[in-house]
């Protein structure tokens, strides 16, 4: 979801005929398949391609239906913190491509809205629109959509790297805050926060600010994220209003 340009935990949205044969989620797939690059394809390009083609939970997401690989993140974070329940009303942000609004209302979620900076196709169930959450206007928006307190609020927020180190920690932390604020003001009591982070960031203050508002602040890396990949998520549970 994003505030988020594509990159290489988006995969595409179609379906396979068939489920993969051969490897498991623990390392390669059988029958490794190499790319090499080409007039139209740079290294880097060759390289991103070569990793989705031979990325278990790549194939094992198109044989399930998922849109993308990062709806075992959230079936992770759910059955080790048990966020989502039949009946929640949910707000996702950075939903695209929409594998969290697919996991939330299979399981049993009876309201989601999301938002993303990019274009997502329909999930029968829930309400997304396309929009910069950093507008202040979309969070009373998001508020309107779902008609009452959300249970539950994901966010799987990042953004535009420039390639500044300082710059763009200033950016992953201003989305952070902006979700964490938004999760602040609207959830129920009782409710649940999980939001993307990245190991090495300065979240001290948040941390703080999460644990003084909930029952229990964890951070989770889940098995599905990889493991080249600095991403850890904030799961905050039990929302004392």
């Amino acid at each position: 979801m994003s505030n988020k340009p594509p990159s290489a935990e988006d995969e595409p949205r179609r379906r396979m005929i068939k489920p993969p044969t051969g490897g498991n989620l623990s390392g390669r797939a059988k029958g490794h398949t190499a790319v090499k690059t080409a007039k139209t394809r740079t290294a880097s390009s060759a390289k991103w391609l070569e990793r989705q083609l031979n990325d278990p939970y790549v194939q094992k997401a198109k044989a399930e239906g998922w849109r993308s690989r990062a709806a075992f993140k959230l079936i992770e974070l759910d059955e080790r913190f048990h966020l989502l329940h039949r009946g929640a009303k949910v707000v996702d942000l950075g939903c695209a491509p929409g594998g969290w609004v697919q996991v939330a209302i299979q399981r049993g979620a009876s309201r989601v809205v999301g938002v993303d900076l990019l274009p997502v196709d329909p999930v029968p169930g829930a309400e997304l629109i396309e929009a910069d959450f950093t507008d202040p206007a979309i969070g009373p928006r998001l508020m309107q959509m779902l008609g009452d307190k959300p249970n539950v609020v994901l966010s799987d927020l990042a953004h535009n790297t420039v390639g500044h180190r300082q710059t763009d920690h200033l950016k992953i932390m201003s989305l952070l805050e902006l979700a964490s604020d938004f999760a602040l003001d609207n959830l129920k009591t009782g409710g649940a926060f999980a939001a993307k982070a990245f190991q090495g960031g300065e979240t001290e203050d948040l941390l703080l600010k999460l644990k003084l508002r909930f029952e229990a602040v964890k951070h989770f890396k889940p098995k599905s994220s990889r493991a080249d990949s600095s991403e850890i998520y904030i799961v905050a549970t039990g929302f004392k209003g």
